[in-house]
């Protein structure tokens, strides 16, 4: 099993996050947070056609523009592995495509507006946002099954993957915010119909959000479907930063009410733990808890995000970190304390 590379190319263990440009940084703070990166010894950076979030008309597409302004720039499209989405359907998303499916014709629109928005002719991985069926996703628990909606075949989206893939403006897919049947569907036609195989899924994983342990964390390692996981610091909220009502100025969750999936008072009083044992072993909370993420046997990249480049050499500083047993024994015992208390 080798989850260290995508198409064949080796990644770095963190990727660069990009979804707070456009909205939270400006084009020059993007452009430097990429210099920074690249420096760093970062080679992976990860984007979406509906990015900057929140997601709005106004500003869709406006953080692939900002990474294109760079490219072309920089000359440097070589020295990254580039990774963007395709958004799957919402009535809330209307204006992209008159509503984001993964069919043929949409995928196809979504990846020719990407590729000329970040001023490239192919993306090294291209993933499905979100599942285009009924199913759980962005912390929904308990499945409950209708019949009849309109959804998308797996092997329909499947196929017009492998058509943008032997036309060369794609060179793999991921998955992003997948359950285990959907991950497994997948493999199950690549295999039975000589179709590509998803090498990545993208979902949430962190210290208040293990869920990916309890399936996908097996599929990762039997099938060599490496995790990208998102959101490792829980919005910001594992730093410690908003712990006792604390709502620090122009951070995320005081800017955009909507962003309360790791703010419940059960997520409060583990992430409380979690920031004290950091302390307790002089380590940064943050640095911890990236730290830990990056640990995963199942990791295949950390994705970080940061709005200043203070945070961003602060978040690649993890990179640097080893937790020792004793330390992990102590999660372990906060986790089964406190488990998943942001799914």
């Amino acid at each position: 099993m080798s989850l260290t590379t995508i198409n064949g190319k080796s990644v770095s263990k963190l990727c660069l996050g990009t979804m707070t440009w456009g909205e939270q940084n400006s084009e020059a703070e993007a452009h430097s947070q990429i210099d920074f990166a690249l420096e760093r010894g970062i080679n992976f950076m990860d984007t979406a056609e509906m990015y900057p979030v929140p997601p709005k008309a106004e500003t869709a597409g406006r953080t692939e523009e900002y990474i294109g302004s760079w490219l072309a720039k920089s000359g440097k499209r070589d020295q990254w592995v580039l990774a963007s989405k395709a958004a799957g359907p919402g009535s809330s998303l209307d204006y992209l495509r008159g509503g984001p499916r993964h069919t043929a014709k949409h995928l196809v629109e979504a990846v020719e507006t990407s590729l000329k928005r970040l001023q490239t002719d192919y993306l090294d991985l291209y993933q499905l946002h979100w599942p285009d069926r009924n199913t759980n996703c962005f912390g929904q628990l308990g499945y409950r099954h209708r019949e009849g909606v309109d959804e998308t075949p797996i092997d329909e989206t499947l196929r017009a993957l492998q058509d943008l893939i032997a036309s060369g403006k794609i060179r793999s897919y991921g998955l992003s915010n997948e359950t285990p049947w959907g991950v497994m569907s997948f493999l199950h036609y690549a295999k039975s119909e000589g179709l590509p195989a998803p090498e990545t899924v993208q979902n949430p994983y962190n210290l208040l959000n293990r869920t990916y342990e309890i399936g996908l964390a097996e599929v990762s390692h039997r099938e060599d479907v490496g995790l990208l996981a998102y959101s490792p610091l829980g919005f910001g909220v594992l730093s410690g930063k908003y712990l006792n009502g604390q709502r620090p100025e122009n951070a995320r969750i005081t800017l955009f009410e909507r962003f309360s999936r790791y703010t419940n008072p059960e997520a409060e009083a583990a992430t409380a733990m979690y920031v004290q044992l950091a302390k307790d072993h002089g380590l940064d909370p943050a640095q911890m808890a990236l730290a830990f993420v990056s640990s995963r046997t199942f990791l295949l990249s950390n994705i970080i995000g940061a709005t200043s480049l203070e945070q961003l050499e602060s978040n690649i500083a993890s990179q640097e970190l080893m937790l020792d047993k004793d330390l992990l024994k102590e999660i372990e015992a906060i986790h089964k304390q406190h488990p998943n208390p942001s799914p």
